[in-house]
C-alpha cells in the first residue's frame, strides 16, 4: 500500500520537510507549524497552544482535535482552517534536487527522476459483473441480501444511515459500476482498500500509479487487470518484462506524473490510496496533494476521491449522539458494576461516555496515539482538499472508511489486538475484500451523484455515507476502551 520506495528514494531527495536552523529536517517542527498556522485565523488561543506544545509526538492529539472544533463554528471556518493548513504545508515543504539548496514545490523541476514514461494498455479478459456483489464472512451477497444487511449495519450503528441509501442506488443502477467515459486514476494502485480489484470487475477504464522497481506488486497489479473486464493504463520505462518496468516515485516525480494523467481521455478522477510509515506518509501525501492542485489547474473539472480514516477526529450528527447515549446507559448490570471502579482506578480515563448527553452535533475523537502525528497530519492534508475543492465546485468523494484488518494494521500487535477486542465495545472490524467493495462501491455513487447531497457545513458532508464501523455509535469514547480492547483481543492475535 505504499506509494515511496526506500529502495529507490533517499531521505534527502524528492519531496522532502524543510531545514531547521540546525540544519536537521524536523518532522515535529513542521506538523506543529501547520498546526498552528491552520488554526491562527480562526482560533488564536489554540494556535498559540500547538505551536508551544513541546512534546509534539505525543502532544499532538488535542491540537488535531482542535482544528475540527475550530471550523465547527461556521462554514466559512471550516473552509478558512483548510485552506490555511494546506498553504503552510505547501509554502513550507521542499524538493531536493541534489543540489546546493531546496526548492519550492512551485518549482519542481520537470527532469527529476529520469526519462519520461510511456503507457502500456493491459486489457481483461473477462466478462464484466454487471451487479454489485459484497463479500461478506464467506458469502456473496447481492440484491436483497445485501440491502438486509446494510440495513443490519444501520439498525447495530456500523454506519450511518446514509450509506443505506447510497449503497440502494448503486444496486438500482448497475450501469453506474462500469463508470463509462471517465478514466479514475488510482494513485496507490497496489493498496489493499484501493479500489482496483472492483474496478476492474466492473470494467471500468483505471490509471494505475505506484512504485517503480516493484516486479511483486506489478505483478499482483497485472494478474487483478487481466482477470478483470476493465483497461489497465500503466507508466513504464524502459524494456523488458511490464512488471519490472511499470511505475511511478510520486515522491520525485510530480511533474511527470501530472503530465502523464493529465493526458488520459475522459472524465478524469484522482483516486488517493497512498500510505507509507511514519515520516514518508507525510512526505508522500503532500506530494499527493501537489499533483492534485497541478492537476486541477491543467484540467479542469478534475474529481478528487479520498478514504478517511476512521481513526481521526469527526464532527457527528445529533442521530449519533443519541444512539451512542443508548448504547451507555442499557449496560447490563455486570458491566456497569465492572465499570466504576476501573474508572475511579484509571482516574475517569477508562469507559467514559462518548458524548455529552443532548450534543448536537457531537464530537467523535477516535484517533489512535499510536499512529502518530505524521499519519494524522497526512489523512487530515487530504480532509483539508477535500473540503476546499468541494467548496471550490470540484466533484468529490470522501468517505470514511471501516476499520479493516489491512496488513499495515496488523503489522503493529497494539492495533491488531485492539481490533481483535473491538467488538465486545460495538465496534466491527471489516475484512479488507468487504471494505473494498463497499468503499468501491460509495466511489461509484458519489461519481454518478455530483459527490452526493450538498449539505450547509462541511462536516455535514465528511459524515454522509460514513461506514466507521461502529466507532461514532459506541457507547464509550473509543480510547477509553482502546486498552480493554487490546486487553481482550491479545490472546486472539496469539492464536
Amino acid at each position: 500500500m505504499t506509494a515511496v520506495s526506500s529502495d529507490t528514494t533517499t531521505p534527502d531527495s524528492g519531496l522532502v520537510f524543510p531545514r531547521e536552523g540546525d540544519g536537521r529536517r524536523s518532522t515535529s517542527a513542521t506538523g506543529r507549524a501547520v498546526v498552528a498556522d491552520a488554526l491562527r485565523a480562526v482560533d488564536p488561543t489554540g494556535a498559540v497552544a500547538a505551536s508551544q506544545e513541546s512534546s509534539w509526538r505525543s502532544g499532538y492529539l488535542p491540537h488535531f482535535r482542535r482544528l475540527v472544533e475550530a471550523g465547527l463554528t461556521s462554514p466559512e471556518a471550516a473552509v478558512d482552517v483548510a485552506r490555511a493548513g494546506l498553504a503552510s504545508l505547501h509554502r513550507r515543504m521542499r524538493v531536493a534536487t541534489g543540489g546546493d539548496a531546496d526548492v519550492a514545490l512551485a518549482d519542481w523541476p520537470d527532469d527529476l527522476g529520469g526519462a519520461a514514461p510511456r503507457t502500456v494498455e493491459v486489457v481483461g479478459e473477462a466478462e464484466p459483473v454487471t451487479e454489485l456483489v459484497l463479500p461478506y464472512r464467506g458469502d456473496r451477497l447481492r440484491g436483497d441480501a445485501l440491502r438486509r444487511r446494510v440495513d443490519d449495519w444501520v439498525r447495530d450503528g456500523i454506519v450511518e444511515p446514509s450509506v443505506a441509501e447510497a449503497v440502494a442506488q448503486v444496486v438500482a443502477h448497475p450501469e453506474w459500476l462500469r463508470l463509462e467515459g471517465r478514466t479514475v486514476a488510482v494513485l496507490g494502485a497496489g493498496a489493499e482498500m484501493g479500489p482496483l480489484p472492483s474496478l476492474m470487475r466492473w470494467g471500468a477504464r483505471v490509471a494505475a500509479v505506484d512504485l517503480a522497481e516493484r516486479p511483486e506488486l506489478w505483478q499482483r497489479v497485472l494478474t487483478t487487470a487481466r482477470a478483470g473486464a476493465g483497461t489497465l493504463v500503466v507508466p513504464t520505462r524502459g524494456d523488458g518484462p511490464l512488471e519490472r518496468t511499470a511505475g511511478l516515485d510520486l515522491l520525485v516525480e510530480v511533474p511527470r506524473a501530472t503530465a502523464w494523467l493529465a493526458e488520459q481521455p475522459g472524465e478524469l478522477v484522482v483516486g488517493n490510496y497512498v500510505y507509507a510509515d511514519g515520516a514518508l506518509n507525510t512526505r508522500v501525501s503532500a506530494a499527493v496533494d501537489e499533483l492534485t492542485r497541478r492537476l486541477g489547474e491543467q484540467r479542469p473539472g478534475t474529481a478528487l476521491a479520498f478514504l478517511a480514516t476512521p481513526t481521526d477526529v469527526f464532527v457527528v450528527p445529533r442521530d449519533a449522539v443519541e444512539h451512542s447515549t443508548r448504547v451507555y446507559d442499557s449496560r447490563s448490570g455486570r458491566t456497569k458494576a465492572l465499570s466504576r471502579p476501573l474508572r475511579t482506578l484509571s482516574g475517569g480515563r477508562l469507559l467514559r461516555r462518548q458524548y455529552v448527553v443532548g450534543a448536537d452535533p457531537g464530537i467523535n475523537d477516535s484517533m489512535v496515539p499510536q499512529q502518530g502525528p505524521n499519519y494524522a497530519l497526512a489523512k487530515r492534508l487530504q480532509r483539508w482538499r477535500a473540503t476546499t475543492a468541494r467548496h471550490d465546485g470540484a466533484l468529490v468523494s470522501l468517505n470514511v472508511a471501516p476499520p479493516t484488518r489491512t496488513r499495515s494494521v496488523v503489522k503493529n500487535r497494539a492495533l491488531a489486538a485492539a481490533y481483535a477486542g473491538a467488538h465486545r465495545f460495538g465496534v466491527e472490524v471489516f475484512e479488507p475484500s468487504t471494505s473494498n467493495v463497499l468503499m468501491a462501491a460509495l466511489l461509484v455513487h458519489d461519481l454518478h451523484t455530483d459527490g452526493g447531497p450538498r449539505h450547509a457545513h462541511p462536516w455535514q458532508d465528511e459524515a454522509y455515507a460514513a461506514a466507521h464501523g461502529g466507532l461514532w455509535r459506541t457507547g464509550w469514547a473509543p480510547r477509553s476502551a482502546l486498552g480493554l480492547a487490546a486487553l481482550l483481543g491479545y490472546g486472539a492475535t496469539r492464536g
